[in-house]
């Protein structure tokens, strides 16, 4: 299990590649993302099966490594 933030903008929800092993890192990496896109109504942490590809650490990204 793995996490994935989403933002909703004009009636849809969009994500990106990024991938975090916690749904508090995902949620706030997409609180984040709402600070720097226009327009955005919410955001959220959607569950996903995809490999975790980074980590979310004071506000910082972070490339995570095998």
């Amino acid at each position: 299990m793995s996490w994935k933030p989403e933002v909703f903008v004009e009636n849809k929800w969009y994500r990106n590649s990024l991938v975090f092993a916690t749904e508090t890192e995902a949620a706030d990496n997409a609180r984040a993302l709402m600070w720097r896109w226009f327009l955005v109504q919410d955001s959220r942490a959607i569950e996903v099966d995809d490999p975790v590809n980074y980590r979310w650490i004071n506000n910082e990204l972070i490339a995570a490594h095998d």
